[in-house]
């Protein structure tokens, strides 16, 4: 009998999964420990790294994080087996998910698929892969147009992600685009374009992190030095029109252009039921939605920020916060779409809240990643992690100025991809930094604040615990490890030519000059990837 090798790794993880709580009983102490032995050391974040490892492997995702999530209980219980169940639910799940601004993202990606599945059933979307076919005719049109609309969508991360899938995914399955390519251009025009958008729920929160200082000014002078996120763009435009992939991901285009768009066996976004679609709708079935929920969801983020009690936009931009506006815009925005499909009488009221719980279903995949994911977070939070990072940074500071932005770059790269956020990330590195330079080197501080936010989205882009990934693989509608691995070889080449960089950067300290440099780097760098590839084939 033939037993697939992920029946093996599943296995595998569930024996160890009981490996480690029988370790537990073995090990016990008493109850919680009010310090944890592996507090603020490099333990703090192995539960992390157990389970991105694990997920690569097995390419099962939920069992991996969960691991992740007892390995940490259990080192901040110190083996305690009372303290690390109490650990795993009280101060992680049900901590995570009291969370006022966690409740209100899965709220508002709850929103999200209500209205994907309103316009799919409205034929809104299949009216605007027809009418986007006609005048998209070539995969590489296809791929472009994506960017295009994820570089017009900076308004905030998760909002791209999913607005960009739902609306570009009839349009690239015509032309016979992976859903693995899809999802890589998705994450790569999110928080990217959001980390040089001043006007943008990233921006908000790093000028909220740069504490006596002109935060808003700061972000728009570390704008050119943001090397990661612009030369991603750049890698991602010249990969799309000089015809070429490499790594896993070129698999997977192969295996599109002859029809297969999957190329995995696991297809989880398909129910393998087929939802009627009126054969009525037109293009502004998915347009006007797709309007009202950008205005609606601006508005109400500047409306959190105070905007209607005098504030200026900009400021109130600043100070919004983008789970509550997300939720009302969004809100607003399901209102408007079903009021708009009743009064064409596209759908009837009662198809419209049909389609309710059929989008709150397409969300639960990354609905309970994003639970597992957020929970690990607060594994290596509770284990000290920015404790530990921050004494690894002043060590550094000392003796090693000019290499410190490219130091920075890395050590933001890891414990993104590690802990799988980027605004966390920033809390702990930003305020390091401003320490370091603010009153010594103003441009070697803002070039090093850069490399903080760069480093940051550079993790965060690969790493499979990210909630900007999952948000891109559910957006795409694509295998999240799949995502996670085809993408991975792109963001490491992006990042080695951004460390190179950052490295000229800081002796330098001109944008001028090391931005053009690495520009060069990175046109070389993928001409000889692609010249590697073809002598393969």
């Amino acid at each position: 009998m033939h037993i697939s090798k992920k029946k093996i790794w599943s296995a595998a993880a569930f024996v160890l999964m009981f490996t480690l709580l029988l370790s537990m009983t073995v090990f016990a102490a008493d109850g919680e420990a009010a310090q944890p032995k592996m507090y603020a050391t490099f333990w703090a974040l192995i539960p992390p790294v157990v389970a991105i490892a694990l997920a690569l492997i097995t390419k099962e995702v939920y069992s991996s994080l969960f691991v992740g999530i007892l390995v940490g209980a259990m080192f901040y219980s110190n083996f305690s087996f009372e303290g690390t169940i109490v650990h795993i639910f009280k101060g992680g799940i049900i901590s995570v998910l009291s969370n006022s601004y966690n409740v209100g993202i899965l709220v508002f990606l709850i929103i999200l698929g209500a209205m994907v599945s309103l316009m799919n059933r409205a034929g809104g979307s299949a009216a605007f892969g027809k009418w986007a076919g006609k005048r998209i005719k070539t995969r590489v049109g296809a791929q472009l147009a994506t960017i295009a609309l994820g570089m017009l969508i900076f308004i905030d991360d998760y909002f791209n992600c999913l607005t960009v899938g739902s609306v570009m995914q009839p349009v690239t399955d015509r032309h016979q685009v992976s859903r693995a390519k899809l999802s890589y251009l998705i994450d790569a025009t999110a928080a990217p374009i959001c980390i040089i958008a001043p006007i943008s729920s990233w921006a908000a929160a790093v000028t909220g992190f740069v504490e006596g200082e002109d935060g808003f000014s700061i972000f728009m002078r570390a704008i050119p030095y943001n090397f990661y996120a612009l030369l991603t763009i750049l890698m991602m435009i010249a990969i799309v029109v000089m015809k070429f992939d490499f790594g896993t991901m070129r698999t997977h285009e192969k295996n599109a252009v002859k029809g297969d768009i999957f190329t995995t066996a696991n297809r989880p976004y398909e129910s393998g039921e087929e939802i009627p679609v009126n054969e009525n709708g037109k293009v502004t079935d998915l347009l006007i939605p797709i309007a009202s929920l950008i205005v609606c969801c601006v508005i109400g983020m500047i409306y959190t920020g105070g905007f209607f009690d005098g504030v200026d936009f900009v400021t109130a931009f600043s100070n919004s916060d983008a789970s509550v506006g997300l939720v009302l815009g969004s809100f607003f925005g399901l209102v408007l779409t079903i009021g708009l499909y009743c009064a064409r009488k596209v759908l009837t009221f009662k198809e419209c809240m049909e389609c309710i719980p059929e989008g709150f279903k397409a969300m639960v995949p990354a609905i309970m990643i994003l639970t597992f994911a957020w929970t690990l977070k607060a594994m290596t939070d509770s284990l000290g992690a920015a404790a530990f990072v921050a004494m690894g940074v002043n060590q550094f500071a000392e003796g090693l100025m000019n290499f410190l932005p490219a130091i920075i770059f890395l050590i933001g790269c890891f414990l993104a991809f590690a802990t799988g956020t980027s605004w966390g990330t920033f809390g702990i590195l930003i305020p390091i930094v401003v320490a370091i330079f603010a009153e010594t080197n103003e441009t070697l501080m803002i070039i090093s604040i850069s490399a903080c936010m760069a480093g940051a989205v550079c993790g965060d882009h690969c790493s499979p615990i990210s909630d900007t990934t999952i948000m891109a693989s559910a957006g795409a509608q694509c295998d999240h490890v799949t995502h996670v691995s085809t993408q991975l070889p792109y963001v490491i080449t992006a990042a080695l030519v951004s460390f190179v960089t950052y490295i000229i950067a800081g002796f330098v300290q001109s944008a001028w000059i090391a931005l053009p440099v690495g520009i060069g780097l990175m046109i070389v760098t993928l001409m000889v990837i692609k010249k590697k590839t073809e002598n393969q084939e």
